[in-house]
């Protein structure tokens, strides 16, 4: 009997689409680590919990309880310089970046306040969080660039009339990036659609993606799932689309999460790795039935 079941289980897990798996496992993931962390993270409650929030705006099945908790926590910005994770991992502007995607993609209440609290936290030099510019950012730390390119974004969903000088600001610096690398050029892509230099980037991407249909940090090198993820969600190119998305379901894990991109690569990472799985699912729901 209990060998029936286990039987019937795996043969359901078989059938279940590349987005289904990897929407459970991060499910799992993103659920469990406020229990058993006592805190919230830029990984599970930012970077998942907004592949999850994606996932149900385009019709996918996923369960209440796993956003419960997260979803309680990014629409109260106001608490969140009083999160507890260790001071070490700990980046508190990038936090908030992460943390007020997720919110947006949410579509809960407290957006208004999130870009408020954005707005503090901007550099001088008009860009936020992360590294400088050529540095290459990773699926958990984004860079200076897809920082401030994910703030902007945030900050035009909320009122652009009320936070017009520090969406002018970014926009400055962000115009002044020459893309360098994957994640600075997808960020023009993202933060300014389809003019000269979201073109500048998708220029970048389309002369850098590998042999096995890919792409990885810097043209013509080593395909990597984050990088890959962002070419895909940045182009404008069904074809090439599909092939990247190809080299992602050819890398996807059997339990439903990819391996963590690192830099450099092949390290290890619970938190990159879960990153690199969110942003994966998102392309996968992006080029889903294309």
């Amino acid at each position: 009997m209990r060998a029936g079941l286990l039987l019937v289980l795996a043969v359901a897990a078989w059938a279940q689409s590349p987005e289904q798996k990897a929407i459970g496992y991060l499910e799992t993931e993103v659920h469990a680590w406020r229990g058993e962390n006592g805190c919230f993270s830029c990984h599970n409650n930012g970077d998942g919990a907004r592949a999850l929030y994606a996932a149900i705006a385009a019709g996918k099945p996923v369960r209440k309880e796993a956003l419960a908790e997260t979803s309680a926590w990014l629409r109260d910005p106001g608490r969140w310089d009083q999160n507890h994770g260790d001071p070490g991992f700990s980046d508190k502007s990038l936090a908030r970046v992460q943390w007020a995607a997720a919110l947006a993609a949410s579509k809960l209440p407290g957006l208004n306040e999130a870009a408020a609290v954005l707005a503090e936290t901007q550099n001088a030099d008009g860009s936020w969080a992360g590294e400088t510019a050529g540095s290459v950012g990773s699926p958990a730390t984004w860079g200076g660039a897809l920082a401030t390119a994910m703030a902007l974004r945030t900050l035009r969903r909320a009122d652009a009339e009320d936070f017009a000088e520090p969406i002018a600001a970014g926009e400055r610096w962000l115009r002044a990036v020459e893309p360098k690398n994957m994640p600075e050029a997808a960020a023009l892509v993202f933060a300014f659609g389809s003019d000269e230099d979201a073109e500048r980037g998708r220029a970048f991407i389309r002369e850098a993606q590998a042999s096995d249909g890919g792409w990885g940090p810097y043209p013509k090198a080593p395909s990597e799932v984050f990088d890959t993820a962002l070419a895909i969600l940045a182009l404008d190119d069904p074809e090439l689309a599909q092939q990247g998305r190809k080299y992602l379901l050819e890398t996807q894990l059997g339990a439903g999460g990819w391996l963590e991109t690192t830099r450099p690569s092949g390290s290890q990472s619970y938190a990159q790795h879960i990153s690199t799985t969110a942003w994966a699912l998102l392309a996968l729901l992006a080029t889903d039935g294309k």
